[in-house]
């Protein structure tokens, strides 16, 4: 199973790789909870184990927000320690997928999206945890 930071720092990696126009904490987020869902959806088995929660602006992995808020609104630098190594290449293809489809998109606009789709919505009120079970069926319905 992947560390969610190194799924954090594979995705800044390759907006790095693609002459990207940089990644936000806002985007992170909603990038990684993209290859949660799709990973978990395609091989029914989670990408990392931290939970996803239900903020305001849609889904959040806790310990990816509390490294990356000093950055606020900016772009995260691209990390000095990271190889796809460190990934499986179930994880690291899964990954560049998710990048390829989701990176082109704004921050703002990745938020919208989520705040369109039934896991944030169903827990948007509680600022909980969204049940893995309930991202992989999400998921699972946008794979087939």
């Amino acid at each position: 199973m992947a560390n969610v930071q190194d799924v954090a720092k594979c995705f800044l990696c390759l907006d790095d790789a693609n002459s990207g126009d940089g990644i936000s904490n806002l985007k992170l987020q909603k990038l990684v909870y993209y290859a949660q869902g799709f990973y978990s959806a395609l091989f029914g088995k989670p990408l990392f184990s931290n939970p996803i929660l239900a903020w305001a602006h849609g889904p959040v992995v806790d310990e990816l927000y509390q490294t990356y808020k000093h950055h606020g609104r900016d772009h995260i630098p691209l990390p000095t320690e990271f190889t796809n190594e460190l990934l499986t290449k179930d994880e690291s293809e899964l990954i560049e997928e998710v990048f390829d489809v989701y990176g082109q998109y704004s921050a703002w606009k990745l938020r919208n999206m989520t705040h369109e789709e039934s896991p944030w919505l169903a827990h948007e009120t509680e600022a909980g945890v969204i049940p893995l079970n309930e991202i992989t069926e999400f998921f699972k319905n946008k794979v087939n």
